[in-house]
């Protein structure tokens, strides 16, 4: 823990220019990689429903001077939630090529929302298409437990940065996907409310339907898969705070299964999302720490402007207005070893036609970067490993090492340069990480040919990550988890 505190030393440095020779930074070049605890902590063994269940099950809300609202869930893994698919202890090799089948579809769903021509069906999938690729790929990779309705029914929901939908199953269930939680009956709850088509609620969906007055949604996606109901307003618990008259979806069709979570909870910048809808309750303000898999303890998501830390390193909160879902920050360079790799800036940045950019991404497992970033990251860092042995490439990794045998190994430092002056050092886990349980460990990197980077959650691990959406500022640090 001593040791991934210090690796997470955020720097003021004044960024230098993209032509300037490399340049040394002032933390440790190299750190020491731990493989068997390494290995042992992505094994994972699913909890039963009760153990899972108290897992993630809500805090006490806590209220600071001024009676701002800080709300507080747990975060847990989806390896430890338990379907009838798992029943056994997991293997690394297994659970990596899940991961990395469902990590293709996300970035894939993410490229399709952001390049789209801005025709009415770009509408659709930038109101909640990633919803339906979570739901028909499994790409959710955390989830929290939250109360639906009055008297709250407790559900798991998947957080997703990306998407602006906060939905969950109901019944009447024409088709829906297995869940561990019975499915969420309206008819049960005192506080569900429809919402008519000529609200202005409705008015907000671009592909809002009517059905006998009652406003209708539907999210599709273009591989079939959807998910179809009714647009509601419902009550929602988060430990003892609750929250009226939030609009939800209620999906009486959704096809796919996403290892027994009920729906989503939508934190994208949107005014649709869980946090957008709150607005002057949280002050726009959120905050959360990912936990490594194979972890027994959860991660943290929290909500309210009591949340964002004291000490964190802040940087600008970039908007994209062609894709208002996700939050992009500022990259401007990579280092390796301590050495900063010669890449332009230029490369990292938004366009004015909103592509490009870097997107923080809770859904997407490996960090993404543009092709031509990405090889001469990965050349500095093969030429400072090239005392260990090499393995061929694995799913979509390319740079990877045969370290059976091996207790533990020297590896260089990674470090992101970020806007305005930061600088983010990785922890070793983050980055060089097993795909099988015999000693292969692969860079956890990977290139896009369509110039999107994102920072994925593999790289966000163990570092608290707030959102300042009122006053657009990103921070990292100072807490780990």
């Amino acid at each position: 823990m001593l040791l991934l505190l210090l690796l997470l030393i955020t720097l003021l440095t004044t960024p230098t220019s993209s032509s300037s020779p490399p340049q040394k930074l002032s933390f440790p070049n190299f750190q020491i990689l731990n493989l068997k605890e390494t290995i042992s902590g992505k094994k994972t063994t699913p909890a039963s429903p009760a153990a899972a269940a108290a897992n993630v099950s809500e805090f006490e809300d806590e209220l600071t001077t001024g009676n701002v609202g800080r709300w507080r869930l747990k975060l847990v893994h989806r390896d430890k939630l338990v379907t009838s698919d798992i029943n056994k202890k997991s293997n690394v090799r297994r659970l990596f090529r899940e991961r990395m089948k469902r990590d293709a579809q996300r970035v894939a769903s993410l490229v399709r929302r952001i390049n789209y021509n801005g025709s009415n069906e770009y509408e659709v999938e930038d109101f909640g298409s990633d919803v339906v690729s979570g739901m028909t790929q499994g790409s959710g990779e955390y989830f929290v437990r939250i109360g639906v309705g009055s008297p709250p029914r407790s559900q798991y929901v998947v957080i997703d940065s990306g998407s602006d939908i906060v939905w969950v199953q109901c019944q009447p269930c024409n088709q829906c996907y297995r869940q561990t939680d019975p499915v969420f009956d309206p008819a049960d709850s005192a506080s569900y409310t429809g919402v008519s088509c000529s609200s202005s609620v409705c008015n907000r969906l671009d592909n809002a339907g009517c059905h006998e007055g009652h406003c209708r949604y539907e999210v599709s996606y273009g591989d079939g898969s959807y998910t179809k109901g009714t647009l509601a307003l419902e009550t929602l618990t988060i430990g003892r705070a609750v929250i009226k008259r939030m609009a939800i979806g209620c999906g009486h069709m959704n096809q796919g299964m996403f290892v027994g979570a009920a729906g989503l909870l939508g934190l994208g910048g949107g005014s649709m999302s869980f946090v957008g809808q709150l607005g002057g309750q949280t002050g726009g303000a959120f905050s959360y720490c990912l936990v490594s898999r194979g972890t027994d303890s959860p991660g943290l998501l929290e909500f309210g402007r009591g949340a964002l830390p004291v000490g964190a390193a802040w940087v600008p909160l970039i908007r994209n207005p062609r894709a208002t879902s996700f939050y992009y920050i500022g990259l401007v360079g990579l280092g390796v070893g301590g050495t900063r790799v010669p890449i332009s800036e230029d490369i990292f940045q938004l366009t004015d036609l909103g592509t490009g950019g870097v997107v923080m991404d809770t859904g997407t497992a490996v960090t993404r970067l543009p092709t031509a970033a990405y090889i001469a990251f990965r050349d500095a860092f093969i030429q400072q490993t090239a005392n260990l042995p090499r393995a061929s490439g694995v799913s979509i990794f390319d740079t990877c090492y045969d370290l059976f045998g091996f207790v533990t190994v020297r590896v260089p430092t990674i470090s992101f340069y970020l806007s305005g002056g930061p600088i983010l050092t990785l922890p070793a886990r983050n980055f060089l990480i097993p795909v099988d349980d015999v000693g292969t460990f692969c860079f956890a990197f990977a290139p896009n040919p369509t110039g999107l980077s994102i920072i994925g959650n593999v790289q966000q691990e163990g570092i608290q990550i707030s959102i300042d959406g009122a006053n657009g500022f990103v921070g990292f640090g100072p807490n780990i988890c």
